[in-house]
Protein backbone atom coordinates (compact mmCIF):
# COMPACT_ATOMS: atom_id res chain seq x y z
CA UNK A 1 0.00 0.00 0.00
CA UNK A 2 1.60 3.51 -0.86
CA UNK A 3 1.50 6.11 1.65
CA UNK A 4 -1.14 7.64 2.65
CA UNK A 5 0.78 11.13 1.90
CA UNK A 6 2.03 10.25 -1.36
CA UNK A 7 -1.56 9.29 -2.32
CA UNK A 8 -2.69 13.10 -1.06
CA UNK A 9 0.10 14.65 -2.65
CA UNK A 10 -0.91 12.59 -6.20
CA UNK A 11 -4.67 13.19 -6.22
CA UNK A 12 -3.17 17.20 -5.36
CA UNK A 13 -1.12 16.90 -8.68
CA UNK A 14 -3.63 15.50 -10.81
CA UNK A 15 -6.48 18.02 -10.02
CA UNK A 16 -4.37 21.16 -10.45
CA UNK A 17 -2.45 19.53 -13.63
CA UNK A 18 -6.50 19.48 -14.72
CA UNK A 19 -7.36 22.78 -14.66
CA UNK A 20 -4.65 24.41 -17.02
CA UNK A 21 -5.23 24.17 -20.19
CA UNK A 22 -1.90 24.16 -22.81
CA UNK A 23 -2.12 27.72 -23.80
CA UNK A 24 -2.44 28.85 -20.03
CA UNK A 25 1.49 27.74 -20.26
CA UNK A 26 1.92 28.68 -23.44
CA UNK A 27 1.27 25.69 -25.37
CA UNK A 28 -0.45 24.30 -28.63
CA UNK A 29 -3.93 21.86 -27.72
CA UNK A 30 -2.63 20.10 -31.22
CA UNK A 31 -5.53 17.45 -32.26
CA UNK A 32 -8.08 16.15 -29.73
CA UNK A 33 -7.74 15.80 -26.33
CA UNK A 34 -8.66 12.81 -24.31
CA UNK A 35 -7.57 14.68 -21.00
CA UNK A 36 -9.10 17.47 -18.90
CA UNK A 37 -6.32 20.06 -18.62
CA UNK A 38 -2.62 19.21 -19.34
CA UNK A 39 -1.00 15.97 -20.34
CA UNK A 40 1.53 14.32 -17.81
CA UNK A 41 3.70 14.43 -20.31
CA UNK A 42 3.51 18.22 -20.91
CA UNK A 43 3.50 19.06 -17.15
CA UNK A 44 6.44 16.90 -16.89
CA UNK A 45 7.98 19.19 -19.54
CA UNK A 46 7.45 22.32 -18.40
CA UNK A 47 9.10 21.19 -15.07
CA UNK A 48 12.08 19.20 -16.50
CA UNK A 49 11.03 16.05 -14.63
CA UNK A 50 10.93 13.05 -17.04
CA UNK A 51 7.29 11.92 -17.76
CA UNK A 52 7.94 8.58 -15.60
CA UNK A 53 9.23 10.41 -12.79
CA UNK A 54 6.39 12.83 -12.48
CA UNK A 55 3.60 9.82 -13.10
CA UNK A 56 5.35 8.15 -10.27
CA UNK A 57 4.65 10.98 -8.38
CA UNK A 58 0.60 11.31 -9.55
CA UNK A 59 0.38 8.04 -8.58
CA UNK A 60 1.28 7.84 -5.00
CA UNK A 61 4.02 5.24 -5.46
CA UNK A 62 7.82 5.46 -3.59
CA UNK A 63 9.57 8.91 -4.08
CA UNK A 64 11.05 11.49 -2.36
CA UNK A 65 11.37 14.73 -4.28
CA UNK A 66 13.97 17.15 -3.47
CA UNK A 67 13.03 20.57 -3.17
CA UNK A 68 14.39 22.16 -6.40
CA UNK A 69 11.78 19.25 -7.53
CA UNK A 70 8.67 20.74 -5.90
CA UNK A 71 9.73 24.04 -6.74
CA UNK A 72 9.43 23.27 -10.47
CA UNK A 73 6.65 21.90 -10.13
CA UNK A 74 4.56 24.29 -8.20
CA UNK A 75 5.96 27.35 -10.61
CA UNK A 76 4.73 24.87 -13.67
CA UNK A 77 1.60 24.32 -11.84
CA UNK A 78 0.99 28.06 -11.40
CA UNK A 79 0.44 27.32 -7.49
CA UNK A 80 -0.81 30.20 -5.29
CA UNK A 81 1.11 31.06 -1.84
CA UNK A 82 -1.70 28.84 -0.34
CA UNK A 83 -1.76 26.18 -2.74
CA UNK A 84 2.34 25.78 -2.39
CA UNK A 85 2.59 25.73 1.28
CA UNK A 86 -0.03 22.67 1.22
CA UNK A 87 1.81 21.25 -1.61
CA UNK A 88 5.10 21.07 0.09
CA UNK A 89 3.52 20.13 3.72
CA UNK A 90 2.10 16.83 1.88
CA UNK A 91 5.68 16.22 -0.03
CA UNK A 92 7.39 16.96 3.52
CA UNK A 93 4.98 14.65 4.58
CA UNK A 94 5.33 11.55 2.24
CA UNK A 95 9.27 11.94 2.47
CA UNK A 96 9.23 10.52 6.24
CA UNK A 97 8.17 6.76 7.00
CA UNK A 98 4.43 6.92 8.69
CA UNK A 99 4.54 5.84 12.70
CA UNK A 100 3.22 2.65 13.25
CA UNK A 101 0.79 3.78 16.30
CA UNK A 102 -0.21 7.29 15.49
CA UNK A 103 -2.01 9.23 19.40
CA UNK A 104 -4.75 11.13 18.49
CA UNK A 105 -5.74 13.44 21.34
CA UNK A 106 -9.73 14.56 21.60
CA UNK A 107 -10.46 17.84 21.04
CA UNK A 108 -11.40 19.90 23.75
CA UNK A 109 -12.59 23.62 24.22
CA UNK A 110 -10.63 25.50 27.39
CA UNK A 111 -13.00 26.69 29.53
CA UNK A 112 -11.58 30.11 29.05
CA UNK A 113 -12.91 30.05 25.53
CA UNK A 114 -16.42 28.83 26.28
CA UNK A 115 -16.50 32.32 28.29
CA UNK A 116 -15.31 34.32 25.65
CA UNK A 117 -17.88 32.36 23.06
CA UNK A 118 -20.59 33.51 25.88
CA UNK A 119 -19.74 37.30 26.38
CA UNK A 120 -19.50 37.94 22.78
CA UNK A 121 -22.41 40.00 21.36
CA UNK A 122 -22.50 38.25 17.75
CA UNK A 123 -23.09 34.40 16.73
CA UNK A 124 -19.89 32.63 17.40
CA UNK A 125 -18.95 28.72 16.97
CA UNK A 126 -16.08 27.07 18.09
CA UNK A 127 -14.92 23.92 15.15
CA UNK A 128 -12.55 20.85 15.34
CA UNK A 129 -10.02 20.56 12.60
CA UNK A 130 -12.96 18.66 10.95
CA UNK A 131 -15.41 21.51 11.15
CA UNK A 132 -17.17 19.58 14.10
CA UNK A 133 -19.10 21.69 16.20
CA UNK A 134 -17.44 22.30 19.76
CA UNK A 135 -19.22 24.64 21.38
CA UNK A 136 -21.61 27.58 20.55
CA UNK A 137 -22.78 30.54 22.00
CA UNK A 138 -26.94 31.47 22.05
CA UNK A 139 -26.59 34.32 19.31
CA UNK A 140 -24.92 31.65 16.82
CA UNK A 141 -27.72 28.92 18.43
CA UNK A 142 -30.31 32.03 17.01
CA UNK A 143 -29.06 32.26 13.64
CA UNK A 144 -28.22 28.70 12.70
CA UNK A 145 -30.63 26.77 15.17
CA UNK A 146 -30.79 24.89 18.20
CA UNK A 147 -27.76 22.02 18.12
CA UNK A 148 -29.96 19.91 20.30
CA UNK A 149 -32.06 19.24 17.27
CA UNK A 150 -29.20 16.85 16.07
CA UNK A 151 -27.62 14.00 17.35
CA UNK A 152 -24.01 14.84 18.35
CA UNK A 153 -22.39 12.72 15.42
CA UNK A 154 -24.22 15.26 12.78
CA UNK A 155 -23.15 18.69 14.36
CA UNK A 156 -20.38 19.18 11.63
CA UNK A 157 -20.65 22.30 9.56
CA UNK A 158 -19.70 20.44 6.67
CA UNK A 159 -22.73 17.69 7.17
CA UNK A 160 -25.09 20.30 8.07
CA UNK A 161 -24.13 22.23 4.53
CA UNK A 162 -25.00 19.27 2.43
CA UNK A 163 -27.62 18.07 4.92
CA UNK A 164 -31.13 17.86 3.42
CA UNK A 165 -32.67 20.48 6.06
CA UNK A 166 -31.03 23.05 4.67
CA UNK A 167 -32.08 23.09 1.12
CA UNK A 168 -33.18 26.17 1.39
CA UNK A 169 -30.06 27.40 1.78
CA UNK A 170 -28.91 26.28 -1.62
CA UNK A 171 -30.78 28.63 -3.23
CA UNK A 172 -28.73 31.66 -1.50
CA UNK A 173 -26.11 32.44 -4.56
CA UNK A 174 -23.34 31.90 -2.34
CA UNK A 175 -23.76 28.21 -1.31
CA UNK A 176 -21.23 26.73 -3.13
CA UNK A 177 -18.93 29.20 -2.39
CA UNK A 178 -19.40 28.44 1.34
CA UNK A 179 -19.70 24.67 0.88
CA UNK A 180 -16.15 25.14 -1.43
CA UNK A 181 -14.38 27.00 2.06
CA UNK A 182 -15.32 24.53 4.19
CA UNK A 183 -14.04 21.85 1.85
CA UNK A 184 -11.18 23.72 1.65
CA UNK A 185 -10.55 23.45 5.24
CA UNK A 186 -11.39 20.26 5.87
CA UNK A 187 -8.58 19.65 2.84
CA UNK A 188 -6.12 21.32 4.65
CA UNK A 189 -6.74 19.35 8.03
CA UNK A 190 -6.50 16.07 5.93
CA UNK A 191 -3.16 17.50 5.06
CA UNK A 192 -1.90 16.75 8.74
CA UNK A 193 -3.60 13.67 9.47
CA UNK A 194 -5.08 11.97 6.05
CA UNK A 195 -5.82 9.20 7.74
CA UNK A 196 -7.48 10.11 10.61
CA UNK A 197 -10.78 8.26 11.56
CA UNK A 198 -13.36 11.31 11.36
CA UNK A 199 -11.87 12.64 8.06
CA UNK A 200 -12.59 9.49 6.44
CA UNK A 201 -15.66 8.66 8.12
CA UNK A 202 -17.55 12.66 6.97
CA UNK A 203 -15.68 12.61 3.02
CA UNK A 204 -17.52 9.11 2.84
CA UNK A 205 -20.60 9.78 4.11
CA UNK A 206 -20.66 12.71 1.43
CA UNK A 207 -19.28 10.72 -1.46
CA UNK A 208 -22.32 8.80 -1.01
CA UNK A 209 -25.24 11.02 0.12
CA UNK A 210 -24.63 14.10 -2.11
CA UNK A 211 -24.30 14.60 -5.53
CA UNK A 212 -22.98 17.86 -5.52
CA UNK A 213 -19.96 16.76 -2.92
CA UNK A 214 -18.02 14.34 -4.91
CA UNK A 215 -17.77 17.28 -7.50
CA UNK A 216 -16.40 19.86 -5.03
CA UNK A 217 -13.98 17.67 -3.45
CA UNK A 218 -12.59 16.50 -6.33
CA UNK A 219 -11.29 20.16 -6.96
CA UNK A 220 -8.97 19.77 -4.26
CA UNK A 221 -9.25 23.29 -3.17
CA UNK A 222 -7.41 24.04 0.21
CA UNK A 223 -8.08 26.83 2.99
CA UNK A 224 -5.57 27.49 5.85
CA UNK A 225 -7.59 30.62 6.99
CA UNK A 226 -11.15 31.17 5.96
CA UNK A 227 -13.51 34.98 5.80
CA UNK A 228 -16.33 35.59 3.87
CA UNK A 229 -19.92 37.16 3.56
CA UNK A 230 -22.54 34.82 3.53
CA UNK A 231 -26.59 35.59 3.45
CA UNK A 232 -28.55 33.84 5.89
CA UNK A 233 -32.67 33.21 5.32
CA UNK A 234 -34.48 34.10 8.70
CA UNK A 235 -37.88 34.13 8.51
CA UNK A 236 -38.56 36.28 11.35
CA UNK A 237 -36.41 39.21 10.51
CA UNK A 238 -35.79 38.54 6.53
CA UNK A 239 -32.27 38.12 4.79
CA UNK A 240 -29.09 38.63 7.21
CA UNK A 241 -25.55 39.27 4.96
CA UNK A 242 -22.63 38.79 7.61
CA UNK A 243 -19.20 38.86 7.11
CA UNK A 244 -18.01 35.56 8.80
CA UNK A 245 -14.30 35.06 9.66
CA UNK A 246 -12.09 32.13 11.65
CA UNK A 247 -9.48 32.44 14.35
CA UNK A 248 -7.19 30.07 14.82
CA UNK A 249 -7.24 28.60 18.77
CA UNK A 250 -4.27 27.24 20.63
CA UNK A 251 -3.05 23.92 19.69
CA UNK A 252 -1.68 22.50 16.07
CA UNK A 253 -3.46 21.51 14.49
CA UNK A 254 -6.21 23.24 17.10
CA UNK A 255 -9.77 24.23 17.04
CA UNK A 256 -11.17 27.79 15.39
CA UNK A 257 -13.26 29.95 16.24
CA UNK A 258 -15.76 31.45 13.55
CA UNK A 259 -17.82 34.37 14.32
CA UNK A 260 -19.98 36.52 12.31
CA UNK A 261 -20.92 40.24 12.22
CA UNK A 262 -22.67 43.05 10.80
CA UNK A 263 -21.39 46.11 9.73
CA UNK A 264 -22.13 48.74 12.63
CA UNK A 265 -25.05 50.87 12.27
CA UNK A 266 -26.19 48.37 8.86
CA UNK A 267 -29.60 47.32 8.15
CA UNK A 268 -28.25 43.81 8.92
CA UNK A 269 -26.79 44.75 12.25
CA UNK A 270 -30.29 45.62 13.55
CA UNK A 271 -31.83 42.68 12.14
CA UNK A 272 -29.13 41.15 13.44
CA UNK A 273 -30.11 42.50 17.13
CA UNK A 274 -33.65 41.73 16.67
CA UNK A 275 -32.85 38.06 16.10
CA UNK A 276 -31.45 38.57 19.13
CA UNK A 277 -33.80 39.84 21.11
CA UNK A 278 -36.34 37.24 19.43
CA UNK A 279 -34.15 34.33 20.53
CA UNK A 280 -33.75 35.63 24.39
CA UNK A 281 -37.72 36.14 24.34
CA UNK A 282 -38.22 32.09 23.78
CA UNK A 283 -35.14 31.27 25.24
CA UNK A 284 -37.29 32.63 28.80
CA UNK A 285 -40.39 31.26 28.39
CA UNK A 286 -39.04 27.73 28.27
CA UNK A 287 -40.55 25.07 30.32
Amino acid sequence: MSHPYARELGDFLRARRGRLSPRDVGLEPGGRRKVTGLRREELALLAGLSTDYYQRMEQGREVRPSDDVLDALAGALELDDEERRHFFTLAYAARRPMPSRVVREPERVPESTRRLLRVLDTPAVVLGRHLDLLDWNPMAEALLGDPADYPPERLNMLLLLFDDVLTRQRSCADWERQALDYIGMLRAAIATDPTHPRATEIVGELSIRSAEFPRLWARHDVRESVRGTKTFRVPEVGDLTLDWDTYPLPGNPGPVMQVWTAAPGSPDADRLRLLASLHASRRRVRP
